[in-house]
This record gives C-alpha cells, structure tokens and sequence, in this order.
C-alpha cells in the first residue's frame, strides 16, 4: 500500500464515488452502501467487550476482571493479525478449496478495487469489517480458559489459532473458491466460521485444561455474581448483531433488513423460549435465563439471516433455545467442565443454525439484494440436498476445529512460558489478583476458597442455567436439605 496511489473522485450529487483501477478501469460505489457497512462494522466492534461483560457477570467475583481483559487483548492480537496475513489467508483472490495465498501480506494492494464478498464496497471496507468477525470469534473460543488459564498465552494461542483455525475456515465458507462454497453451502453471517469454530475450540480449551478445583462440589455451586453485567453484555451483544447479520448483505438494501428482522425475532423467541425452560424447573423469571436464550437464538438464526422470511426466524428461536438449554446437561454426561456453557450456545447453536437453513432458505429472500438471483434455496424450495450440504459444512467445522485447537493447546503445553493451566494457589485467589493484580471490583472475598479439599461435597456451578445446570443445583440442594436435618436428627437423639 505505500507508495500506492489510487485515484478517486466524488461525482455529484454526491452519493457516489469512483474510483479508477490499475487497469484502467472505473469502478462506481454508493456511498450508502459503504456508509451502512462503515457503521455495521463498529456495530461488531462493540459486541466484543459486550462478550467481555456478558462472561464476567457469568463467573465468580474474584474472576470477573479477566474476561474484560481477554475481549480487549484479543480485538488487538487479532487486529494485528488480520493486517499481517489473516486477511490474506482467507479472503486472497488466490486462494485454493481451503486457504489463501500471500497476496494481501501486509494488505498490500488491498485498495479501491471491488471486494471479494460483494461488488458493492471497496476491498479496504471489507477488510475491516471482515477483522471485527477474525476478532470477536476467539474472545468466544477463550471464555473456555475462565476460572483457570493463565492470561500471558492468551496472545500466543489467539494468533496461531487465528492464523491455523479461523482463517482457514473462513476461507472455504466464504472465498468463492473455498470447498463449501462451491459446494453450495449457506452461511450468510458465521454459523461454521464464527460459531461452531469457537464453541468447539472452547470445549478443545475444557478438555484440555481439566476440571477446576472443587468440581463436582459445593464450593462450585454458585448462580452468576452480577447480573447486570449478563444484561449489559446482552445488550452490547443483541445491539451489535444488527450489524452481525445486517451488516452481512455488504450493501444497504432490504436483504440487508430482512436480517435485522429475523435477528431481532429471533433473539427475542430465544429468551422467551429458554426463560420458559428454567421457570419449569426453579419458578423463577430468570434474566439470566432469558439472556442466554437470546444469545442462543442469536446464534442460530446467523447462518440463516440473509435466506430465511420471519415465520422461519420463530422456529430458529424456539428450536435453538430449547435445544442450546437442554446441551447444557452435556458437560454433566461427559464428564467435562465448560463453565460458561459455550460448547452448548454456539457450538451446538451454530450447529442447529446450519441445520434449519438447510430446510428454511429461500431463494426469493436471498434475491432482495438484486443480485443473489440463482440461489437454489432450501427444503421450503425442494432443493433436497442443501440439508446435506449443511450437515457436511458443519461436520467439517467441528471435526477441524476440536483437532487444531488441541494439537495448538499441546504444541504450547511443550513451549516455555506458554502452558496455559494456572497453578492451584492462583485458582484459589482467582485470574484477576494472580494474573492481573487488578480487579473487576474493590472487594474480592476468597476466604471461602481457603478449605481443604476434603470438606467439599456439592454439586457444580450454575453457569448460564439451562436444564442441565439448574437440575444439578437443585439435587444439591436436596442433597444438602437432607444433610441438614439428618444432622438435626442425631442432635435430637
């Protein structure tokens, strides 16, 4: 880019610009359309401390400040990253079925010319807001190291998995030289790159780094510590999807609106749907369950919010919190501590959201941007074999996903200073005062923590509630009832 100069003009009225090429060619932009994606992309920008507040009101107090510190460190690591080689790497005009070449090293002639995602915004536009997808999707994957990872590394493992796993799949999901793509699959705002590559790298991230001290007892049977910062960060999160999704058309047009609207219907069935789940279980209107339903449908409805009319956004909301809820008993089947619930929100959701695509799209939806004109469409269009090409997209992804991201923890695990497992007195005392020497806030009690590991019997932690959190909480309860009155008994006689 230095040294390169591009020549471009503001033709009146004024809505437009164009811009000459090495060729010799003109190109003509809307101004609306780049002025759309320009907002959209720090509409992404601010769900990424949104999932920074969002996991730290999930953990315990002595813990918060960390997952703040993860959303801000990673944006920068990956910032870097993407200008180095990631955009490159994923979205080169030579890149194979599954990654790209150099050409963009250093987003070298990265300029005016027509992007690789639409003709509609300059190359340089789509760079950036492709970034804020690169960033926001390992601060998910990372939320599997909560309680119990070492921060220093957290950099490390974000390039490499960046560079090894995200990129990758992002370029055969979106590069129209990528396998999927040419396949046919449908995945309008990161279903597979997004959502099932972090919600499986973070159970990659659980296996690897073990259960945390006291797991499977009381002393991890506690309800998220604040949750105004779950609300918060819901919000940050439910705000900036607008610009997730919507701002997937890469043009201000009605494709783009449609998304908007099945993001928000869709989301906000999910809450219902999963704040219903949990008051049949406790009798309580759960905001902390409401939120995580909404993420749920958030996350389910990505894949498909470019190809699905609004009747089809409903099912997304109640299928994707229903299932995501009930995938919370999964840490308890096999045996794994995912505290933050991540594999069961956007590994599984991501999974359900490819999946109802396959049957949902519709092609006269993916025409309201006057381009997409071809699209076969899904089951509701008879075109059978999109559900298998769903099915293939996201098996990929998981399979790819879980093995690159364990043999990156284990490559790590080997090199000094980046093994990732903190030590048992820096879990007791927490991530924020052994790694940070800072806290979320001007009071952490620890004592609580500070008893031997032979007096705790319990159950495990709440994390988002769901089925699976909530009926081990309430059999610790009864468990602990009947301790009680047993040891009342014995005083009696």
């Amino acid at each position: 880019m230095l040294g390169h100069k591009i020549n471009v003009t503001y033709p009146m009225p004024g809505d437009q610009m164009a811009a000459q090429l090495d060729d010799g060619s003109t190109v003509i932009y809307n101004l609306g359309d780049m002025a759309w994606v320009i907002t959209a992309t720090a509409l992404v920008w601010i769900m990424i401390p949104g999932l920074g507040f969002f996991y730290s009101g999930l953990l315990r107090r002595k813990n918060a400040g960390s997952m703040l510190w993860v959303s801000m460190i990673v944006l920068a690591t990956v910032s870097f990253q993407w200008f180095f080689w990631g955009f490159s790497l994923a979205f080169s005009d030579g890149a194979n079925s599954y990654l790209g070449d150099l050409r963009y090293f250093g987003l070298k002639g990265v300029l005016a010319q027509p992007s690789i995602g639409s003709p509609r915004i300059p190359a340089l536009l789509f760079c950036i807001y492709q970034c804020m997808f690169a960033a926001i999707t390992p601060v998910i994957a990372i939320g599997g190291l909560a309680e119990r990872g070492k921060l220093g590394p957290v950099m490390v493992f974000t390039f490499l998995w960046s560079t090894l796993v995200y990129d990758p799949i992002a370029c055969w999901t979106w590069n129209p030289a990528g396998w999927s793509s040419k396949m046919g699959g449908l995945d309008f705002a990161g279903g597979t790159p997004v959502h099932i590559s972090s919600g499986t790298a973070a159970l990659a991230i659980s296996l690897y780094l073990g259960k945390r001290r006291g797991y499977g007892t009381e002393r991890l049977a506690y309800k998220p510590h604040n949750t105004s910062y779950v609300v918060l960060g819901t919000v940050l999160l439910w705000f900036g999807w607008f610009g997730f999704n919507g701002g997937s058309a890469l043009s201000a047009n009605l494709r783009g609106v449609q998304a908007c609207i099945v993001t928000n219907l869709a989301a906000s069935v999910g809450g219902l749907t999963w704040m219903l789940w949990d008051y049949r279980l406790e009798r309580k209107w759960s905001v902390v369950g409401f939120c995580s339903g909404a993420i749920s449908g958030l996350v389910a409805i990505t894949p498909g919010s470019g190809f699905v009319g609004a009747p089809a956004a409903v099912a997304f909301g109640i299928i994707g919190g229903t299932v995501c809820n009930f995938s919370t008993k999964l840490k308890f089947w096999f045996h794994y501590d995912d505290c933050l619930d991540i594999f069961a929100a956007h590994g599984v959701g991501g999974i359900v959201g490819n999946i109802l695509t396959g049957i949902f799209a519709e092609s006269s939806v993916a025409a309201f941007d006057g381009i997409t004109t071809t699209l076969p469409g899904g089951w509701l269009d008879h075109n059978w074999i999109q559900l298998g090409h769903q099915l293939a997209d996201s098996c990929a992804g998981v399979s790819y996903s879980l093995v690159m991201t364990t043999i990156i923890l284990w490559i790590m695990h080997f090199l000094p200073g980046c093994r990732m497992r903190i030590d048992e007195e820096s879990e007791i005392i927490g991530v924020d005062d052994a790694e940070m020497g800072e806290f979320a806030y001007d009071y952490v009690a620890v004592d609580a923590e500070l008893g031997p590991k032979s007096n705790l019997e319990g159950a495990p932690d709440a994390g988002r509630g769901g089925a699976g959190n909530i009926e081990n909480m309430m059999e610790e309860a009864d468990n602990s009832h009947q301790h009680s009155m047993d040891q009342e008994k014995q005083q009696t006689v």
